[in-house]
């Protein structure tokens, strides 16, 4: 027989990583009626980002441990993630879950296009529902993360994924086999300055996901696929993110990522990105990082049911 299973397991989940992600293109094809934008990206995780750790408590509160320099808990999504979950929760079963305590080992930069926040919102969905045993499907999660963030279901979703409408609609496709090389240029931008800019493009021509995924197959996958819409207007309001372009396009296609502010290129290998990396200039935090095809945490809470 094995060793037998230590109740506190049971009760905490630590090291649950919430990776960055990256558009590899992002298009804006029109504008709905009630303001959003319709889009159309690819999204690619990476092997960089935040770390949550999850511990349950007896008094039914919820309550982040950590402090996240200019967020306030109460508008922290993790914690509106977890209070939505365990609404969730009570109308399915009829009385409250456990409380429970979350850190965060913070690596992303707010405000740098790479979903941090909504990353860890979608990594404190699945904790909680494993540790709850709330038994949400992955489909009901996205659910009950899309009013939060648009990019949440695509985190829960877990893998490469060809996104349209606000970012919600998603399809899984194979992305390239890279290594990323990301620059931070020192500058948080704003999301609604760009999509509320009058010279924003709002009008690029739909494509369909058999024109990426072609380009994948036929084409050499640095080289890139369509453009980011929302690059010129960031390289225009934030000249270190245009600065950033255009040092990094000296070794690749450079484009930035989602609204801004990180920019990235792609490399056949993990030594030739490291090789540029090291070249970065000091004034910009830059780090390598390897494309995933699947959200670590679905291996993750895979070892934690056994």
């Amino acid at each position: 027989m094995g060793a037998p299973i230590d109740p506190q397991a049971r009760a905490r989940l630590h090291h649950c990583p919430a990776p960055a992600k990256l558009n590899l293109f992002l298009h804006v094809t029109g504008r709905r009626a009630d303001g959003y934008h319709l889009l159309q990206s690819v999204f690619q995780l990476i092997d960089h980002g935040d770390t949550l750790h999850f511990d349950l408590r007896g008094d039914g509160r919820i309550v982040r441990t950590s402090d996240v320099p200019g967020v306030p808990a109460e508008s922290d999504l993790i914690v509106r993630a977890l209070h939505a979950l365990r609404g969730e929760y009570e109308r399915r079963h009829g009385r409250p879950p456990p409380g429970i305590d979350v850190a965060i080992d913070k690596r992303l930069p707010m405000g740098g296009g790479l979903g941090g926040g909504s990353s860890d919102a979608a990594t404190a969905l699945m904790a909680a529902n494993h540790l709850w045993q709330a038994g949400l499907s992955d489909a009901e999660l996205m659910v009950l993360g899309l009013p939060l963030g648009a990019d949440i279901p695509f985190f829960l979703f877990g893998r490469t994924a060809f996104a349209e409408g606000v970012g919600e609609a998603l399809r899984a496709v194979d992305g390239p086999d890279c290594w990323y090389v990301v620059v931070e240029p020192g500058v948080s931008v704003p999301t609604a300055a760009i999509f509320t800019a009058p010279d924003l493009t709002r009008n690029t021509k739909p494509i369909t996901i058999s024109d990426f995924s072609r380009t994948q197959d036929e084409q050499d996958t640095l080289s890139g696929f369509g453009k980011n819409d929302l690059q010129d207007v960031a390289t225009r309001l934030f000249p270190p993110v245009a600065e950033a372009v255009e040092w990094l396009s000296g070794y690749g296609a450079a484009r930035m990522t989602g609204s801004g502010a990180c920019v990235f290129c792609a490399f056949s290998s993990e030594q030739e990105a490291e090789r540029v990396r090291k070249q970065v200039p000091a004034r910009w935090k830059a780090w390598k990082a390897k494309a995933l095809n699947q959200h670590p945490m679905k291996s993750l809470l895979q070892i934690n049911e056994l």
